[in-house]
């Protein structure tokens, strides 16, 4: 029998495509979010609604774009709307089914950070920062973050609250209702305690331990008794992300010839 290999980040993404419903609305950040809805939208959810907060919705990029400002996203969307609409009429009038972002920091309430990993006025590293990130965090019915899982990452306290999660440390829980917030990483699968809010282990790859996720987590993760082991990838799966992936590097180096 033919042994599929793939690599950590070909996993995150194929698993995080795999959360998205065909025919669901989807709020899409730049980067492995963008990957993971543009497979989904390539293998099972041929339907999705894929927004982008530059005004496109229904967006069918044949290439990953490098911004939401690529022209890729207006030529293949249904249509445009004006960045207002997006968040006035589409985002804050609950019409966005799932947010996908990226973050460079978590904590354990998916309070995230996307704009300086130090202190604010004299950071180590500036990040690209907020954009539309809050908006669609607090906004979108259901949230799923995909990122890398390191202690670095997966931090007690996050350096920045860029988007706010679902509570902080210290502050009263108790009573309040939950949306749903889902981390796909390179290591598993974490979602949110309904009765807390609290971000639990619910789910590992295939060959990952707890003990090694529990070590690239800044806090005392909690385990849910019984955990899933989400299937490897297909072939098919991981020629659509490969192929997506190839048409991008080809098409961006064509134009970054162009420019120069």
């Amino acid at each position: 029998m033919h042994e599929v290999r793939y690599t950590p980040d070909e996993l995150m993404t194929i698993a995080a495509a795999r959360r998205l419903k065909n025919g669901a609305v989807c709020f899409v950040g730049i980067g492995i979010p963008s990957a993971a809805a543009n497979l989904a939208r390539v293998t099972h959810a041929p339907d999705v609604v894929l927004v982008y907060e530059s005004g496109t919705i229904g967006a069918k990029p044949n290439v990953l774009p490098l911004s939401i400002g690529d022209g890729e996203l207006a030529q293949t969307a249904d249509t445009v709307v004006s960045i207002p609409e997006i968040f006035r009429y589409w985002l804050q009038g609950g019409r966005i089914d799932v947010g996908f972002l990226g973050a460079a920091q978590i904590d354990k309430y998916a309070n995230l950070n996307s704009t300086v990993i130090g202190p604010y006025d004299a950071p180590k590293v500036r990040l690209p920062g907020a954009g539309g990130a809050p908006e669609i965090a607090s906004g979108a019915r259901e949230l799923c973050v995909v990122m890398s899982q390191t202690s670095r990452a997966f931090v007690s306290k996050i350096d920045f609250v860029t988007s706010s999660g679902l509570a902080f440390e210290g502050s009263e829980n108790a009573g309040r209702k939950y949306r749903p917030r889902t981390v796909i990483t390179d290591l598993g699968i974490l979602e949110n305690d309904p009765q807390t809010g609290e971000l639990w282990l619910t789910g590992i790859h295939p060959g990952i331990t707890v003990d090694r996720v529990c070590a690239a987590t800044g806090w005392d993760l909690q385990v849910r008794g019984t955990l899933t082991i989400t299937p490897e990838p297909t072939s098919s799966e991981l020629s659509a992300l490969r192929d997506l992936k190839q048409r991008t590097a080809i098409a961006h180096r064509s134009s970054s010839q162009e420019v120069t």
